[in-house]
């Protein structure tokens, strides 16, 4: 069964047309963790005179692989949707290096799933942000 939710979040996020238009890609995913890239690219630059990558592309990327976390949590049934999505931006992505991010559903109810996330670049160690959200649970 985990195997079908973690192939349905991987189907879902490549359908996703903003997913495709960033070129996000899912790099691993399961037992309700996610992790996933969004390459550097001059067209998502926030920033012309820096070259910093839009903090709205950030965002959208940590977003998603929230959800992708939660859709595979094993208590998950199905898909789900963003209630609450809390960022925190500790620092500007180097130009040039693409974003990573690893997110965690570590709790989830009969209607929420909460999730946890990071964002970095190549600098592991100095995350570029966090993120703290609810997502819904769609019960049959």
């Amino acid at each position: 069964m985990q195997g079908d939710k973690s192939k349905f979040a991987e189907q879902f996020i490549n359908l996703i047309p903003h997913c495709q238009a960033l070129g996000m890609k899912l790099t691993d995913i399961g037992d309700g963790v996610a992790e996933m890239e969004l390459p550097y690219s001059e067209q998502i630059v926030g920033d012309p005179e820096t070259g910093v990558l839009h903090g709205g592309a950030v965002s959208a990327l940590m977003d998603t692989c929230c959800g992708a976390a939660a859709m595979s949590h094993p208590s998950s049934p199905s898909g789900t949707a963003t209630i609450d999505l809390r960022i925190d931006y500790m620092r500007a992505a180097t130009p040039g290096q693409a974003i990573r991010t690893r997110a965690e559903c570590y709790h989830i109810t009969r209607s929420v799933a909460f999730v946890r996330a990071t964002a970095v670049d190549d600098d592991a160690d100095q995350p570029v942000a966090t993120a703290t959200g609810a997502f819904t649970v769609e019960r049959r």
